[in-house]
C-alpha cells in the first residue's frame, strides 16, 4: 500500500518542491509522510467543509493547489482547516506554485490544453508565462466565448482590443502582472484569472486582449486531470475530486 510519501515522491517526477516561488509553502503540511493512504481527496483549496467532506469519505489524505498554511501561525483557531485536519487525523499535501511552474503536467498547461491553446511553451520572459497559439485566428470576443464555455464560466471580463487573435499567453490565477511579459512574446491576448485596474489599462495601451476568468475558475481545471494521474499511478488509491469546494461567486 502507498504512503503519503510515495505520493510526494511522485510529485517530485513533474512539480518538485524546490521549483516553488521563494514566498510559497508547499508540500506536506500536516500530516505523517509514512502513513498508509487508502482515498485521498482532491481540491484546489482546504477548508472546513472540505475536511469534512474527506472525513466522511473516509481518507487519510487531502492533496490541494492552494496552501492550507500559507502564513505562519500564530495560533490554531477551533474550527478552522488545519485545526481540523490535526484533530481528525488528516493529511494535507499542497502543491502550489510548482504545479503552477510546471513544464510537464500542471496548471498553466491544463488551462491552455482546456481553452485550445497548441504548442505551448513556458516563457522565459515572466514570472509564470505560458505561451501558444490558436488553431486559427480570432477577435477578442469570439476567444472570450470559447473561454468561457470550455471553464463553464457563468461570466467573466475581458476586453476588446481591436486585433486578430493566434498567439496567446496563459498566466493562471493572479497573472495579471504577466501582461508586459505577454506583450514582448508578441501575444495578442492573456488568459488569467485576476488582473488590476492598471494593468488593464496597459493591456488596452499595448492593444493587448484580456481574458479574467476568475482565480477559481482559471485554476480549477486542474484538479481533474491531477485526480486522473494520480490515479494511474497509485491504482491502490480512491482518488476523488472534491464537491464542496467552490468560490461560489455569482454574477446578476
Amino acid at each position: 500500500m502507498a504512503t503519503v510519501n510515495d505520493i510526494l515522491e511522485f510529485f517530485e517526477e513533474f512539480a518538485p518542491v524546490s521549483t516553488a516561488m521563494e514566498f510559497d509553502n508547499v508540500g506536506l503540511l500536516v500530516g505523517d509522510k509514512n502513513r498508509f493512504v487508502r482515498r485521498a481527496l482532491v481540491s484546489l483549496d482546504i477548508t472546513p467543509e472540505v475536511v469534512y467532506e474527506a472525513e466522511k469519505l473516509e481518507c487519510e489524505l487531502i492533496i490541494s493547489h492552494h496552501p492550507v498554511i500559507f502564513q505562519p501561525l500564530k495560533r490554531l483557531e477551533a474550527g478552522s482547516a488545519p485545526y481540523l485536519l490535526a484533530k481528525k487525523g488528516i493529511s494535507a499535501i499542497c502543491m502550489h506554485t510548482n504545479l503552477d511552474l510546471s513544464e510537464s503536467f500542471g496548471v498553466n498547461l491544463c488551462l491552455a490544453s482546456a481553452v485550445g491553446i497548441k504548442n505551448v511553451q513556458r516563457s522565459d520572459k515572466g514570472e509564470c508565462l505560458f505561451v501558444g497559439e490558436l488553431e486559427r485566428e480570432m477577435n477578442s470576443d469570439e476567444l472570450a466565448e470559447q473561454v468561457k464555455f470550455a471553464l463553464d464560466c457563468k461570466g467573466l471580463r475581458y476586453t476588446t482590443a481591436n486585433n486578430r487573435i493566434k498567439k496567446v499567453a496563459v498566466c493562471s490565477g493572479s497573472g495579471g502582472s504577466e501582461i508586459f511579459a505577454a506583450y514582448e512574446e508578441g501575444c495578442a491576448a492573456l488568459v488569467t484569472g485576476e488582473i488590476k485596474h492598471h494593468e488593464i489599462n496597459t493591456a488596452n495601451d499595448l492593444g493587448v486582449t484580456v481574458i479574467d476568468a476568475g482565480h477559481f475558475k482559471s485554476e480549477n481545471v486542474v484538479i481533474m486531470p491531477l485526480v486522473n494521474k494520480l490515479g494511474k499511478r497509485f491504482s491502490d488509491i480512491i482518488f476523488t475530486k472534491s464537491k464542496n469546494y467552490d468560490d461560489n461567486i455569482k454574477f446578476c
